[in-house]
């Protein structure tokens, strides 16, 4: 079994009037991102992530902002896009880090709803996702309030494609993070 690692950024402005999308969940809030789909940036930038750690390209690649079929979309579909192929080429998804940039709402009371959220749309065991969010105290267009972004690491673990037959624990590579 070998390991890999990818790393996801994403970046929205900030527009009155807009709902508030992070993780999957709606954050009540004067403002939210102005985007082609509902602009969730951790889910972007966790789709990144995963794709870049499978050698698989970018949610640009899959889902471009030029079709209009994805103008107001739900990420999480992205999610469960990209779990579909990394489960074709024998990915087990480990781990996923996340850090959330803005200067408010304090998200961690939503942070359960989030981990659920996301854990459902990639099958995996909400242990296996941790968030954070921090301030950029003040400075550029997040640290005035204009913008959100975030930053993801996601490991991911190759499963032979054998062992993935006969495991019924697959695509999840512990038992125990198993959520089925």
């Amino acid at each position: 079994m070998s390991v890999r690692c990818g790393i996801g950024y994403d970046l929205h402005r900030l527009a009155e009037g807009r709902k508030l999308m992070i993780g999957g969940v709606e954050v009540p809030f004067d403002k939210g991102p102005v985007g082609h789909s509902d602009g969730d940036v951790l889910a972007h930038a966790l789709c990144d992530a995963l794709l870049g750690a499978a050698g698989l390209g970018d949610i640009g690649t899959h889902f471009p902002d030029s079709d209009p079929k994805w103008k107001g979309a739900n990420s999480l579909l992205f999610l469960e896009h990209a779990r579909k192929l990394l489960d074709e080429k024998y990915f087990a998804i480990d781990y996923i880090d996340a850090v959330v940039i803005l200067e408010r709402p304090k998200l961690g009371p939503h942070f359960p709803q989030m981990r659920e959220a996301l854990a459902k749309s990639l099958r995996v065991a909400e242990d296996q996702i941790h968030l954070k969010a921090k301030t950029n105290e003040g400075v550029d267009a997040v640290g005035r309030g204009e913008a959100i972004a975030c930053h993801v690491v996601a490991t991911l673990a190759s499963v032979a494609q054998n062992d993935a037959a006969k495991s019924s624990t697959f695509p999840c590579p512990n038992p125990a993070k198993n959520p089925r």
